[in-house]
């Protein structure tokens, strides 16, 4: 058993910890759009607009705040004229990045922007830098947010749509490093200014730009990048980063794994913890008073494709070792919330580390979505100080931290709710915790407590669709310290007010 003490201090507040760390990315990628969110209006799947009913009731339930698209390597060959009007006229393209299926572009901007306004959440356009136009690109923002009696705000309205929507996250190419164009990063930035100069304000509408930052740990792309962008150019910065057990060539499986392969996992995801400092230090050092934030928008596990799937679908299970990379990146970027602005999981439907796999009318739940149902009292919290003297745990040859945590601190009614989220790699150990609170500080009366685990291997199957499910529990907590108990492989949540 491991043993051990988190202090929590609720006096020292860090930080908001902005909803939209707890965004989500959606491509024309396999079945994420198609199947997955998507069926058309003539689908006997309950569905509204075409879109699944009970996809936008399971993101509504976990608060989704704001939802990427359409790319990912296809925004830069999404031309966005080609998914409007009527969808007998739409072109059908070849989607040569993803599998070389054709896209029929039934689901374009009226269709994703009714999904967002359907979940409740913002949008978060990616505009075609690799393949479009400056024009491409400024007409889109124009049609999908210019009031009055323009060209373009008049073909929205012959398309359906009078009142303009409201868009306020822009993303100025995707990857253009790699699949956005393979620019270094000096043209790219010289591209990038020309770009968002002509992405325009209409009405109401205030966009919020974010350049193409970097890939993993390429520092010189970041450097590069700030020393030709400034904040009057962006607000924001993008990074891509994708756990892989070992390397691209062996991804390894999703569900037939070791010990070691878990660790080893779990070891390259708290990498990201590493990356995002040495490029947040290069931002310091660029920007001084951190007028640019960083976005993680492509993140999660990346394994082998299923064994009988279309390899470029990129469709895998998810275990409860995915469960705990979700809750380890979470707290990573919850500890750095006054840097990080939003972070997209990859992806949301049917695609690599999915919240959610559909299969004709069936749906299941992953466990990395009950990781976000357990963290979004976190969502728009302020984040306060806390620390656990860790241990480590895993094998001879791979060893990490067992421990890993967040604690926020959110007004309700007139009281302070504390909410904790504590997660333990260790497979053969439980942690019993001693939850420490300063003097001046008591929790007072009942404890929301919930907890996910299971073995490294477990998930949920269309067969087996709740066998990863979170418990919940009511606990009475009193005086300064309480003790918690988070099982092998296991995460818990817990919310209790304090005075």
């Amino acid at each position: 058993m491991i043993k051990t003490v988190l202090t929590v201090n609720p006096n020292n507040e860090i930080g908001t910890i902005a909803p939209e760390i707890y965004g989500h990315f959606s491509e024309h990628l396999g079945r994420c759009i198609y199947e997955g969110i998507f069926v058309g209006r003539d689908s006997d799947i309950p569905n509204t607009n075409g879109i699944r009913n009970d996809v936008v009731d399971a993101l509504k339930a976990v608060r989704l705040p704001v939802l990427r698209w359409p790319g990912g390597c296809f925004a830069d060959e999404y031309h966005w004229k080609d998914g409007i009007g009527p969808l007998e006229e739409r072109r059908r393209m070849v989607n040569t990045n993803w599998g070389g299926v054709v896209e029929d572009n039934s689901f374009g901007t009226h269709e994703f922007l009714d999904l967002c306004e359907q979940i409740g959440c913002e949008p978060y356009i990616s505009v075609n830098v690799g393949s479009g136009t400056v024009q491409e690109a400024a007409e889109w923002i124009e049609y999908m947010t210019a009031p009055g009696e323009s060209t373009f705000s008049k073909l929205r309205e012959k398309n359906g749509r009078k009142e303009p929507w409201k868009v306020k996250y822009i993303g100025i190419g995707n990857e253009n490093w790699g699949c956005g164009g393979s620019m270094e990063p000096q043209y790219y930035a010289s591209e990038y200014k020309k770009y968002q100069q002509f992405c325009k304000d209409y009405g109401d509408n205030h966009l919020y730009k974010i350049a193409c930052g970097p890939s993993a740990d390429d520092y010189n792309w970041t450097r590069e990048l700030l020393s030709h962008v400034n904040k009057w150019h962006t607000k924001a910065i993008s990074l891509h980063y994708y756990t892989i057990p070992y390397d691209w060539e062996h991804k390894g499986s999703a569900t037939d794994f070791n010990e070691k392969d878990y660790y080893v996992t779990l070891r390259g995801t708290r990498y990201i913890e590493e990356i995002i400092d040495k490029h947040l230090a290069i931002m310091d050092e660029l920007d001084k008073e951190h007028e640019i934030s960083l976005i993680v928008d492509e993140w999660g596990t990346w394994y082998d494709v299923e064994p009988g799937t279309n390899p470029g679908f990129l469709f895998q299970q998810n275990t409860m070792r995915d469960a705990l990379v979700a809750s380890i990146n979470l707290n990573i970027f919850n500890s750095r919330c006054t840097r990080i602005a939003m972070a997209n999981i990859a992806q949301v439907v049917n695609v690599l580390q999915a919240m959610i796999l559909t299969e004709g009318a069936k749906i299941v739940k992953t466990p990395t979505y009950e990781v976000f149902d357990m963290y979004k009292e976190h969502q728009g919290a302020r984040l306060v100080e806390s620390a656990v003297f860790n241990s480590e745990t895993g094998t001879d040859e791979v060893r990490i931290p067992a421990l890993s945590q967040s604690a926020s601190i959110k007004e309700q009614n007139g009281e302070k709710v504390l909410t904790l989220t504590v997660s333990n790699a260790s497979l053969t150990d439980e942690a019993e915790i001693e939850i420490a609170l300063p003097e001046g500080f008591v929790f007072d009366g009942e404890a929301a407590v919930s907890v996910l685990t299971g073995d490294m291997h477990d998930c949920n199957t269309f067969e087996e669709p709740d066998k990863v499910k979170q418990t919940r529990r009511s606990e009475n907590w009193s005086g300064r310290t309480h003790t918690l108990t988070v099982p092998a492989c296991g995460i818990v949540s817990a919310s209790c007010k304090v005075k």
